[in-house]
């Protein structure tokens, strides 16, 4: 499943709807103003918060947490060692990890599992510039995981100028 995401309107304090591939809403983000952290609510379409989004305050390296039902459920951060293509890891409180690999700021790159695709980002289906998809692979996948992923790693790569 397709999911279309554009990019400006990831501001904080700006409410955008995510669609499906058929053009429904999908997922409506809600950027939370006047917070002392970056924070971002994707919500489902009955306005249920199903992930937040917090730029970690306190962290040796640049890092984000995704939260469900306030509990912490994943860690993103940039790996240290990345030479060619851009890193980044994301922990899941129960230890699996997922990586994320590709051009982030082309909005070109994929996440894995062990080397299996889950989901593909990428602007190259649409003329739109600041529009690009989110194509979850997998059908047991949790997409609003995964589009938390791409949206915390985005955010991440912009803020560290890659």
């Amino acid at each position: 499943m397709k999911y279309l995401v554009r990019d400006k309107f990831f501001a904080i304090g700006d409410d955008y709807w995510i669609e499906d591939e058929d053009g429904r809403p999908a997922f409506l983000v809600d950027g939370k103003a006047l917070r002392l952290r970056d924070t971002l609510e994707l919500k489902d379409r009955d306005g249920r918060v199903l992930v937040t989004l917090r730029q970690k305050l306190v962290s040796l390296r640049d890092a984000m947490t995704i939260e469900r039902d306030e509990q912490p459920l994943a860690t993103v951060r940039r790996k240290r060692l990345s030479l060619l293509r851009n890193h980044y890891r994301v922990t899941l409180v129960d230890g699996t990890e997922l990586d994320v690999s590709g051009r982030i700021l082309d909005r070109e790159f994929a996440v894995e599992y062990e080397g299996e695709l889950l989901a593909h980002i990428s602007r190259r289906w649409f003329r739109v510039r600041d529009t690009y998809a989110v194509d979850v692979v997998r059908e047991d996948a949790d997409a609003s995981l995964l589009i938390a992923v791409a949206v915390c790693v985005i955010r991440m790569a912009e803020r560290g100028g890659e």
